[in-house]
């Protein structure tokens, strides 16, 4: 490789002050040189996923943010309430990394085989800190991107593909036939979709807005539900009934849905009974919350029997719990679908400094459907 390296670097930071202020900003490191099993690589494409922005803002008030400093380093105050102060206890005073995942160029490499092997190649990533210049990472972390294929294409190759993969060994692992998600017109609600045409497994899709409908009907999905339309619990119930789902993934976490969808699964359920139970019906009914995009309480009405259960579920935390095998199973589908099923769209591609421009904030900040952002780590970098 030829490529000039610099010596240094910017990386985006969080900071949570004791006195209840978040800070954003851009820090200068050395870049690292890379031990005989690992890889530098010059990211190029890096996603804000709603577990990046998690720890972007922690418990802070986007509506409070303030910029200071300069164009090209940039910094962003927000406040955090004091009653959410205890939630930023373990992180208090740290200035931390943040980017889950990410793809870019391999510019240098460490003198085993495998890392010599990864040179020049175009990898992605599931590494932590992945909102820098440079990452150095081992090798064996590295997902060699197929021939052809853009760093961006491959930004978002871990976290919302293998997180649809993994409801899918979920439903098969715990004996269901068919899957509620919510948020579902989100990019993974879209590979969601595709995932279960493909595997021909059923699902239920809940919206929240008629355009959402359009655009996963568009996808040829079958049921999609739109939990702001007056008739809501009947559609979700027929759906359910026509699917036999009894097990779901809900994106908002706070809020009445889940409990809904528990109390819709009841009622299909129970159109099917042949004899009454005052403990409603025998077939287990299974939600899981894996995001937090309502931060309200979780609340819910016990109307759907006794044979059910709510919790949290991690991609993260499940991944570990594969075998190596099965790992390598689903990368390598994820590697020979990432432009069709597992492809990823997005609103706008900023670079660092940009993506604390307090505009950029307001819009990725909301964590909307169709809002996505990709930041570009090496956009505006000197040659």
């Amino acid at each position: 490789m030829t490529t000039a390296i610099p010596t240094t670097a910017l990386q985006l930071r969080s900071l949570v002050q004791p006195s209840g202020e978040l800070e954003l900003s851009l820090h200068t490191m050395a870049v690292p040189t890379p031990a005989a099993d690992e890889v530098l690589i010059q990211v190029q494409a890096t996603p804000l996923n709603p577990s990046d922005i998690g720890l972007l803002f922690g418990a802070a008030d986007v509506t409070t943010a303030k910029a200071s400093g300069t164009a090209a380093s940039p910094v962003v105050t927000m406040q955090i309430a004091q009653a959410a102060m205890k939630s930023m206890a373990g992180r208090m005073g740290q200035s931390m990394p943040v980017g889950n995942e990410g793809a870019g160029l391999v510019v240098a490499a460490g003198t085993s085989p495998a890392a010599q092997a990864l040179l020049g190649k175009t990898v992605a990533v599931l590494g932590g800190a992945m909102y820098s210049q440079y990452r150095s990472i081992k090798a064996d972390q590295c997902l060699v991107l197929p021939a052809g294929t853009t760093a961006a294409q491959g930004a978002s190759c871990f976290i919302n593909p293998l997180t649809a993969l993994g409801f899918i060994e979920t439903l098969r692992h715990e004996g269901h036939k068919a899957l509620v998600h919510t948020a579902a017109a989100s990019n993974l609600g879209q590979m969601l979709v595709k995932i279960c045409q493909e595997d021909k497994i059923g699902l239920v899709n809940i919206v929240r807005k008629n355009e959402h409908v359009a655009l996963l009907k568009s996808l040829g999905a079958e049921h999609v539900c739109n939990a702001e339309s007056p008739t809501f619990m009947d559609e979700l119930t027929a759906a359910l009934e026509a699917t036999g789902a009894t097990l779901a993934f809900d994106a908002t976490g706070g809020g009445k849905l889940a409990g809904q969808i528990l109390t819709c699964m009841e009622a299909a359920l129970s159109k099917n009974s042949k004899e009454y139970s005052r403990y409603g019906s025998a077939t287990h009914k299974q939600v899981y919350l894996y995001g937090g995009l309502d931060t309200s309480a979780t609340t819910f009405s016990r109307s759907f029997g006794m044979a059910w259960g709510m919790g949290g579920w991690l991609v993260f935390s499940y991944l570990q719990k594969l075998g190596s095998g099965k790992m390598l199973q689903l990368k390598a589908r994820v590697a020979s679908e990432l432009t069709t099923t597992f492809a990823s769209h997005y609103s706008k591609e900023v670079s660092l400094a940009e993506a604390l421009s307090l505009s950029e904030i307001a819009v990725y900040g909301q964590r909307a459907t169709a809002t996505k952002y990709l930041i570009n780590p090496s956009k505006g970098m000197k040659a």
